[in-house]
């Protein structure tokens, strides 16, 4: 325990170290780095190693020396060891949503609604590892057997980002482990408590030694030493397009496989026959819920210009009316920015945005005083008046900002909502079932949710998105996870002889 300066509440400061070939380790180098709280900053949350490339070599390494094994290991026994870990994390939920709740700072019924989403990810892989298998193929000939088989593909590695710090991280790692992979977690700096409690989880669980390894760092040193490791088989990467575009060129040389989610400019199309009161309620909880740091947040809103004026009007009362403050507070409904750089960037994306014409609705604004002198929190914010050549309306912001953009009609609504160079999910309100249908086939997204908020996924159901959004080749979630994480063997077998 660390005592806290005076004036600071007591900080319970965790202390973790690196997961490498089983065992529980501080960077080579000797280096430490800590987190604090956004909601308060005074108070420090954890101590972690400051990894370098050396500790990424070292978690290969382990990787490469359990992947034979594991790949022997049949795959319902590998799904036992993750249901068992499910039960854990369920058992420790309330503890864990606390953490996440003070390292990255959303509401504790967000970071509850997280923490169980980790065990039911683990849980629902855990089922499917009795399935996990190939099938039988007709063969012309009589007295031969064509049949194919799913097959690891050895060490996999997995960079995720901070705004999903155990759903994302259980996500990858959940498919690549049934599958038989040897798995390296490179997780964010600014969130990692909770991928180093996955790690407990399944080390308590019974995860053979090296199967599964983290490594906390800087991720230039950390992630290239993996990204470029001629062991590693492949990555799957969620974070920024500059980011997940370099790491996609680096693994191209070597012809690697990829799997890169790397953001929207989410939309919610709102049609004139819409319930208003139901559409307001959707992109509030969309775009301020998480407090927009959410891939599938909704930061724009293309709303018919008929009613676009009373649709504003009840967003910005809706918008002021939301409680911010500390998540571990009860009746809080948006937390704060994870870290003085993600607010800087929102306050910068809302000044940039007036500058080109937009009105600012509400909002717009730090807030400092009383319960939020010592964190990273903003106000709610709504722009009017956007056009969508600016660049609020075609740029990720990543922060409790909507952007509202009149449009014509449904037509010039979606076309809007496609002109943009991403497409990852996007959402519409209406009660045109026609228009319902059309928009389902014409929307250039992954995901598509009709009379629903553009976050939220349905762990069975394979994700990912389109466009600069993703390389679109392999998805995420679901039983399609596992076709990025294993590869196919056919076997032709005569016994006719």
């Amino acid at each position: 325990m660390n005592r806290a300066p005076r004036g600071v509440p007591f900080s319970f400061m965790r202390t973790y170290q690196n997961f490498i070939g089983g065992e529980w380790v501080s960077a080579r180098a000797g280096g430490k780095m800590r987190t604090f709280n956004p909601a308060d900053t005074r108070e420090v949350v954890a101590e972690y190693p400051a990894s370098s490339a050396e500790d990424g070599l070292a978690a290969v390494a382990a990787a490469q020396a359990a992947a034979p094994g594991w790949a022997d290991t049949t795959a319902v026994a590998r799904g036992r060891i993750l249901s068992k870990a499910s039960q854990i994390l369920e058992s420790r939920k309330a503890e864990l949503a606390e953490l996440l709740t003070r390292e990255e700072g959303k509401t504790l019924a967000e970071s509850t609604g997280e923490v169980q989403r980790a065990a039911d990810i683990f849980r629902y892989y855990g089922g499917l590892s009795y399935t996990l298998g190939g099938r039988t193929i007709p063969h012309d000939l009589p007295g031969n057997l064509l049949y194919t088989v799913r097959r690891p593909l050895g060490v996999v590695a997995l960079i995720t980002p901070w705004n999903f710090p155990v759903a994302i991280p259980a996500w990858k790692m959940a498919p690549a482990l049934v599958a038989g992979n040897a798995v390296i977690l490179k997780p964010a700096g600014v969130a990692p408590a909770l991928s180093l409690e996955l790690a407990r989880a399944l080390q308590e669980a019974g995860l053979p030694k090296g199967v599964l390894n983290v490594v906390v760092g800087e991720g230039r040193a950390v992630g290239g030493a993996i990204v470029t490791h001629p062991a590693v088989a492949a990555l799957s990467f969620t974070g920024s397009h500059t980011v997940g575009n370099a790491i996609y060129q680096q693994l191209a040389v070597r012809m690697a496989r990829a799997q890169m989610e790397m953001g929207g400019k989410n939309p919610t199309i709102v049609l004139a026959d819409a319930d208003l009161d139901l559409a307001v309620t959707l992109v509030i909880r969309a775009g301020f819920g998480l407090t927009g740091q959410a891939c599938t947040a909704t930061s724009r809103v293309i709303v018919d210009k008929s009613v676009a004026a009373a649709f504003t009007e009840k967003l910005v009362a809706k918008a002021k009316a939301l409680k911010v403050g500390s998540g571990l507070t009860p009746g809080i409904d948006m937390g704060p920015a994870v870290s003085e750089a993600q607010l800087t960037g929102n306050l910068d994306w809302v000044k940039t945005a007036v500058q080109e014409g937009a009105k600012l609705l509400c909002g717009g604004n730090r807030l400092t005083a009383g319960e939020h002198a010592h964190g990273w929190f903003m106000e709610p914010t709504v722009l009017g008046n956007v056009a969508p050549t600016m660049r609020i309306a075609s740029e990720e912001v990543f922060g409790p900002v909507i952007a509202v953009i009149p449009a014509e009609n449904f037509d010039d609504a979606l076309r809007i909502a496609n002109g943009v160079d991403v497409g990852l999910s996007a959402s519409l309100v209406t009660r045109d079932f026609k228009n319902a249908l059309r928009y389902t086939e014409k929307i250039e997204a992954g995901v598509v949710k009709v009379n629903q908020i553009s976050t939220g996924l349905a762990l069975q159901a394979p994700f990912g998105g389109v466009k600069q959004s993703s390389t679109d080749s392999f998805k995420e979630q679901g039983t399609e996870a596992f076709d990025f994480y294993t590869r196919t063997k056919t076997v032709y077998l005569d016994y006719s002889a």
